[in-house]
């Protein structure tokens, strides 16, 4: 068999075992509609996110407005739909500067070992001996409150999980046959991390990642709830949440549709990492069909 072949049939097996996780179709399903609001937010939104109408605020879900509007009359709608690019940036930024604090650490604790190991573990340790959330609320606290804050501040809270992931990666590869020829023959030690070592974490990275970008948008909202995350008029979901929270039981479409949202979103994530968990874990592979 060619190596063509056998690349197609691994995918096309592997695709298979993914649309036989109904989990993970969910999934994708979900985050698909995310991803579309998100890309085409400015041609979908009927309104201005910012605009205000005291003359139509606190009106009902409706013709006009299918989500109705908030205290100052935006349209919630539309201020929905612009929050799905925000919290997509939040993804992308936080899991960017997590992994990249983490995957550095990782790499260096993992493959040198002795003192940088002991280094980095301990102080992976110190950030661990803290809930997340705490720990992010602290970091903002200190850095002031903001949207930009607060995603630096989860990313800070996140490096440590990464970093001992990568290390356990390459704690075990590093040993291996090819490893040992790959220094025989003079390759650098960065060239063995990022071409031999690295890769090697790929999966368990990848599910992790899937599973902590719905946290990162659960944990950046809460941060916003209490007032640390994103300011008005910034359409960020956990914001509205807490603009409306007041309003629940006189103007409930206020925080309920931002909220939908955020589940929908994080459940989004949470199936898919879960999918890619079975995918990717050969001792799980049986649990779908091939």
């Amino acid at each position: 068999m060619t190596r063509a072949a056998f690349s197609a049939q691994a995918w096309y097996r592997s695709t298979r075992r993914v649309r036989g996780n109904v989990g993970a179709m969910v999934g994708i399903a979900l985050l698909l509609v995310v991803l579309v609001l998100a890309v085409f937010a400015d041609v979908i939104a009927p309104y201005s996110v910012t605009a205000q109408d005291l003359d139509h605020a606190l009106q009902p879900p409706g013709p006009a407005h299918w989500f109705g509007t908030d205290t100052v009359g935006r349209d919630i709608l539309s201020r929905v739909i612009a929050g799905s690019r925000i919290s997509l940036e939040v993804v992308v930024l936080v899991l960017g500067v997590a992994l990249a604090i983490g995957g550095v650490l990782g790499s260096l604790a993992g493959y040198y070992g002795g003192l940088i190991d002991e280094i980095v573990m301990r102080v992976a340790d110190v950030f661990f001996a803290f809930p997340h959330f705490l720990l992010a609320m602290a970091v903002v606290a200190a850095l002031g409150p903001g949207l930009q804050n607060a995603m630096i501040a989860i990313a800070v809270a996140y490096w440590p999980r990464y970093a001992r992931l990568i290390r356990a990666s390459i704690l075990k590869a590093r040993a291996e046959p090819y490893i040992e020829a790959a220094r025989s023959v003079g390759c650098l030690d960065h060239r063995i991390i990022v071409r031999h070592l690295l890769p090697n974490s790929v999966a368990p990275v990848l599910v992790q990642a899937t599973m902590d970008a719905g946290i990162a948008i659960l944990t950046t909202a809460s941060l916003s709830f209490v007032g640390l995350g994103a300011v008005p008029p910034t359409p960020e979901w956990g914001a509205m949440v807490a603009g409306g929270r007041n309003y629940i039981l006189t103007a409930w479409w206020i925080p309920t549709f931002p909220g939908i949202l955020i589940s929908m979103t994080v459940a989004g994530f949470m199936f898919l990492g879960d999918g890619l968990r079975d995918l990717l874990d050969p001792t799980l592979r049986g649990r779908v069909g091939f």
